[in-house]
């Protein structure tokens, strides 16, 4: 089977157990620092796979990667993924999982880059708009880039819209080219 299929289907039934008991926020910050930890220790995942490792000292190292303290359903999700003998495949269940959860919950993600930075009530305002023509909840992150001179490049979903004084001037010159 394919890893994208079976992660899926892993991602969906733990969405499903989670909703169930009110814990699918708790195990969206669960499966999102699982995910974290494959990116930022890339040892885990040979260690994980490693065939010579117990079960045991598996499932300790994957609840250490969530963070530790962790639901009791996550808990038993990855006891039963090791039971299934697809540790190999709970990175992707847990990039699925908190796709799933996003997109169950409405969560967009939103960038703001701009040459100086704003204040919260510029950044609040630009939120609010973002909210208010997707009619979801949106995580915003913000960047200060210098080289853009001035303006603002605002991206979320599949939008972006690039308001800079760079790309104006970069407009203009293509245009004095012609």
């Amino acid at each position: 089977m394919d890893i994208g299929v079976i992660s899926v289907r892993y991602a969906r039934a733990l969405l499903k157990s989670a909703t169930d008991a009110g814990l699918d926020n708790q195990l969206c910050q669960e499966m999102t620092m699982l995910a974290k930890s494959y990116i930022e220790v890339p040892a885990l995942r040979q260690t994980i796979d490693n065939p010579m490792l117990s079960k045991d000292k598996k499932q300790e190292l994957l609840e250490t990667a969530c963070g530790g303290q962790i639901s009791q359903l996550c808990r038993t999700f990855i006891s039963l993924v090791l039971k299934e003998d697809r540790e190999n495949m709970i990175q992707f269940m847990a990039n699925s999982y908190v796709t799933l959860y996003r997109k169950q919950k409405n969560v967009i993600s939103g960038k703001l880059t701009t040459a100086a930075r704003v204040s919260a009530q510029t950044e609040q305002k630009m939120r609010q708009m973002v909210e208010s023509q997707t009619n979801g909840i949106v995580e915003f992150e913000t960047e200060v880039n210098p080289d853009i001179i001035g303006g603002f490049i605002l991206e979320y979903d599949t939008y972006r819209m690039d308001a800079s004084v760079r790309t104006k001037l970069n407009n203009i010159l293509n245009t004095l080219k012609k």
